[in-house]
């Protein structure tokens, strides 16, 4: 069996546009006409440029070669012009890539991956929401306590038992920064309304985004505590996992952390220095599923649980799925609401969620397939990229 085509989608997200501006997802067709879908986690570069980064990986080390040579072309293109180390760009080709050919895989044994990677551990898959906001909402929901524990009732309502939220203020291509006295006191004043609201039907998820420095994190940490959220995540820039450490070291709230994080070898940097209990791999960014899976291995040796992220689209979503299920370590699933909207609109059949889990496929590869007429009637025309941090410095009041 050899890989003998390679063709990329960049997807425009229509309101209200959860799991970001755009998806980038790839089609590979082998020479007995089996098709693979894969999907990148996109960073720093623009979206048609990805989408001809992939090719260009494709034609270089899969165009002609065996799709279950996985371990083969992860290092091929690892190691290609003289790397050999992580690089978030290339790593969201290769997983993409990796997953469209573990979905080749599963086909041509008419299994689903997470069968072919030690069976399956789970028959559903816990699942949280972020609190998304919505066109109809009179305040920002981000800046009222309120409704954000009215807009996590509803979901808890649905059948969520964890949500997410940010309301910890701005992040910026300069941070870290301390966080302001009003973020600080808006912080608290969510994780109190929420909990209040919520009682002991659901945990509190409290996401941001790097912005802080570990002194910073550790004041707004302490403010958290005592209503006992599930996780604190991402407190620190990425980059700097003893810098994380100290804040682990310095609150009782478990500290989450990897969607930026790409490879075994950071996700064991953060691991070594007792970083997080909780990792947020990507499989459109990490590796894919392969590598994903070992990181998953490595975390069980060092005794912390994995969380997949999710904010881009629905093969991305299924990846994570399939690592869930065969992962005795795994937490909780990050969720696009209940995968309804147009992430079941991109899926010939859509993922299944009940009562706030899914239940994983059982039908052979990834177990969902793209509508390639939906995805090739919403193309994405224009250049930013996928997030954008704010560009000028935090200041007080931001």
């Amino acid at each position: 069996m050899k890989i003998t085509e390679v063709e990329t989608f960049v997807v425009g997200n229509p309101p209200p546009g959860w799991g970001g501006r755009y998806f980038i997802f790839v089609k590979l067709v082998t020479d007995g006409g089996v098709v693979g879908y894969g999907e990148a986690y996109n960073a720093t570069v623009g979206p048609t440029v990805m989408a001809d980064y992939i090719t260009d990986i494709a034609e270089r080390h899969l165009i002609g070669h065996d799709p279950f040579h996985i371990e083969r072309f992860w290092h091929r293109a690892y190691g290609a012009g003289y790397s050999s180390r992580p690089d978030i760009s290339l790593m969201g080709a290769v997983s993409a890539l990796e997953v469209a050919c573990w979905d080749i895989v599963g086909k041509e044994t008419n299994k689903p991956v997470y069968e072919l990677l030690g069976g399956r551990v789970h028959d559903s898959l816990r699942s949280y929401t972020y609190l998304y906001p919505h066109d109809d909402d009179q305040t920002d929901v981000y800046l009222d306590p309120d409704l954000a524990a009215q807009r996590a009732l509803d979901e808890v309502e649905r059948g969520f038992t964890a949500i997410k939220f940010d309301p910890a203020g701005p992040y910026t291509v300069y941070d870290g920064h301390q966080p302001s006295l009003e973020r600080l006191e808006l912080s608290e004043a969510f994780c109190r309304r929420i909990r209040e609201a919520v009682g002991t039907r659901a945990d509190l998820l409290f996401g941001t985004h790097g912005q802080f420095t570990a002194s910073g994190a550790i004041r707004l940490a302490r403010r958290l505590e005592a209503y006992d959220p599930l996780w604190f995540e991402e407190p620190v820039p990425p980059g700097n996992p003893e810098a994380m450490a100290t804040v682990a070291r310095q609150t009782t709230i478990p500290i989450a952390a990897g969607e930026r994080l790409t490879t075994k070898t950071e996700f064991a940097r953060l691991l070594e220095a007792g970083a997080a209990a909780i990792l947020q791999l990507n499989l459109g960014r990490c590796g894919g599923i392969l590598e994903g899976r070992k990181i998953g291995a490595l975390a069980e040796a060092a005794g912390a649980q994995l969380a997949p992220h999710l904010y881009n689209g629905p093969i991305t979503a299924a990846a994570n799925i399939a690592l869930a299920t065969c992962s005795p370590n795994f937490l909780i699933l990050e969720a696009i609401q209940d995968f309804g909207g147009f992430h079941a609109e991109l899926l010939v059949e859509g993922i299944r969620w009940e009562d706030g889990h899914v239940i994983p496929s059982t039908e052979p590869g990834l177990g969902v397939t793209l509508d390639e007429a939906v995805a090739r009637a919403h193309p994405y025309e224009g250049d930013e990229l996928h997030l954008l941090p704010q560009m000028e410095p935090f200041a007080p009041g931001d």
